[in-house]
């Protein structure tokens, strides 16, 4: 067994890493950016290295800093979690070459072929298993994908090969969208993850999201650990993810685990990997896999009592995988709820800021995985997940009954979070009778039941000064008993800007602040990077035009106009960095 590995990676998933590793007796080393000088998991590490400025790409990215760390610390493994560098197979291989350090993964050429959609479905078809109708070659040019969509009708999917989690996927639904799709397609492919070649396949309108955890070793022994549904998606990214589905029946079950083992078999993989379908009308089809840990991993290993990060560690040691396919058995329910810094009431928009408050929930049936504390600060440069709340009971009835006590005693305060939609899920007979699909949430949640959710159960977030909102609770007793009660106005508060320029106190009245924004102004909602801008001063745009794509915690973000007007400066150009409140285009 390895004595010390370094987890190439932060947040929660390093903290998961660096628990199995801690119980197997292994040393930790963490890596972090300027950004997370005092995260979590660098806490957690037995030995911590910082490895770059905050953006990934000079950080978590830096291929030959981390492999150099990993050296003078004495590590002999690189753990990479998921995200980042996990399903780089060029990464991979230059670990592989590095004298006495071990990937633990699987090998780059696997991860090459499978991590690859169009390799990874000419794999597929050869071991037998069906795919869903597309190519087996890039697409570079409109006028291929407009001949694919006349081949395969619309809709189609264009996707980048490298892509994951909805990221660098584009639905094209007629042929005047195909070059706007196709660029966004390839630019959210190179952005996150430095390759723009994509493919195109025929979209499913409303299927289930089904995906095998499997494990293999290097002794030829391939298990699968059941299945886990995640048809619960905004935008394509995952919301709530659980296993086992409540969609299959036994036998459907028992024929895509076998598929998925046959593949990932075929292809000559080892250590943990994810195969993801599309389940329509009782047919399934091969989608992509998942070369790495997923994110909802947690739910598999609550209903099988197998630690894959732990297996992950042992398989990467030459160890022979201990138990058989029959020794694996299903046992109750477990959802995975996503805690992210995001407001529901606003299209989900990332929502950084301080923890003002934390306190997760506790006690029977619930785990918690996260790497945040009260008073950390919930930052814009990546990411935007706070924690993953599981909850498991003895069947989804259960499960859902646990998760609304859960869910109701987790109190985050400074940030919104998806708290508030998840507790409206545990409401929604559609998401309870399990018949929810992966185009539910886009197409058939009414955005008034999200906002009314947010009013209910929503958080406080802190002020752009770093103050409370207009509200405050404090506790009162009266003849001995406790109430907590609300203040509406907020209470009196220390002046925050000293004395003003007539000698009174209070804050600034703003005439000199030099980030209010101009008149005509469009600014940025939140924290981010650009990644494109669209106009240019002297064009006319109308109200909903795109004049910039902001990228923030991972998401791709269409500013607009709010009104129509002539383009008067554009302060900003691709690749800069924008803090909220920061003008990006000035109309007049």
């Amino acid at each position: 067994m390895f004595e010390k590995v370094l987890v190439a990676n932060r947040g929660e998933i390093a903290v998961r890493v660096m628990a199995a590793c801690e119980e197997l007796g292994i040393e930790t080393v963490a890596v972090y950016s300027d950004a997370d000088r005092n995260a979590g998991h660098v806490d957690y590490a037995d030995e911590a290295y910082n490895v770059g400025p905050a953006p990934a790409s000079d950080s978590y990215l830096d291929q030959e800093e981390i492999i150099d760390v990993a050296e003078r610390a004495g590590t002999d493994a690189i753990h990479p979690g998921y995200g980042f560098l996990a399903e780089n197979a060029e990464f991979a291989r230059k670990v592989e070459a590095t004298d006495d350090v071990t990937w633990v993964g699987p090998p780059s050429d696997a991860m090459e072929t499978l991590g690859e959609k169009t390799k990874a479905r000419t794999v597929m078809q050869e071991a037998g298993v069906p795919v869903v109708p597309g190519t087996t070659e890039p697409v570079d040019d409109p006028d291929q994908v407009r001949d694919l969509g006349e081949e395969f009708g619309y809709p189609i999917a264009i996707k980048a090969e490298g892509g994951g989690g909805g990221r660098g996927m584009k639905i094209v639904r007629s042929e005047a969208e195909v070059e706007d799709a196709l660029e966004s397609a390839q630019r959210e492919g190179e952005a996150y993850f430095g390759n723009d070649s994509v493919y195109v396949e025929k979209y499913l309108e409303a299927p289930k999201h089904i995906e095998v955890q499997v494990l293999a070793d290097e002794h030829r022994n391939v298990r699968h650990l059941g299945e886990r549904d995640c048809s619960l998606q905004r935008r394509h990214q995952k919301v709530i993810e659980e296993a086992p589905s409540p969609a299959l029946d036994a036998d459907l079950r028992a024929e895509i685990g076998e598929a998925a083992r046959q593949g990932v078999r075929e292809a000559g993989y080892t250590n943990a990997g994810t195969v993801e379908f599309l389940v329509e009308d009782g047919e399934f089809y091969f989608m992509e896999v998942n070369t790495r840990i997923q994110v909802e991993h947690t739910v598999s290993e609550e209903v099988t009592g197998i630690d894959i990060v732990r297996w992950q560690l042992r398989v990467a040691a030459g160890e022979e995988l201990a138990f058989s396919q029959d020794d694996v058995e299903i046992d109750g329910h477990s959802i995975e709820y996503r805690i992210n810094a995001e407001d529901p009431a606003n299209d989900f928009a990332p929502t950084p800021g301080p923890l003002e408050t934390y306190k997760p929930p506790t006690s029977i049936g619930v785990r918690l995985d996260h790497a945040v504390a009260q008073g950390d600060e919930i930052g814009g440069d990546y990411d935007s997940m706070i924690a993953k709340l599981i909850v498991t009971g003895e069947d989804r009835e259960h499960c859902l009954a646990r998760s609304k006590r859960a869910l109701d005693h987790f109190d985050v305060e400074g940030v919104h979070t998806t708290i508030p939609f998840h507790r409206l899920m545990l409401d929604d007979e559609t998401f309870v009778a399990g018949e929810h699909t992966t185009k539910y949430l886009d197409q058939e949640l009414d955005d008034d039941e999200l906002d009314r959710a947010v009013d209910r159960w929503g958080s406080e977030a802190a002020s752009a000064d770093g103050d409370q909102t207009s509200t405050d609770e404090i506790a009162v007793e009266v003849d001995g008993k406790r109430f907590d009660v609300v203040i509406e106005d907020g209470l009196p508060r220390a002046p925050n800007g000293g004395a003003t320029s007539d000698g009174s106190a209070g804050g600034s009245s703003g005439s000199g602040n030099p980030n209010v924004a101009a008149a005509g102004a469009i600014t940025a909602e939140m924290q981010g990077t650009i990644l494109s801008v669209e106009v240019e001063e002297g064009d006319e745009v109308a109200q909903g035009d795109v004049v910039c794509v902001l990228e923030a915690m991972k998401m791709e973000n269409d500013v607009v106009a709010s009104t129509s007007g002539t383009v008067d400066a554009v302060p900003i150009a691709a690749g800069d960095s924008v803090d909220m409140g920061d003008t990006l285009v000035t109309l007049e």
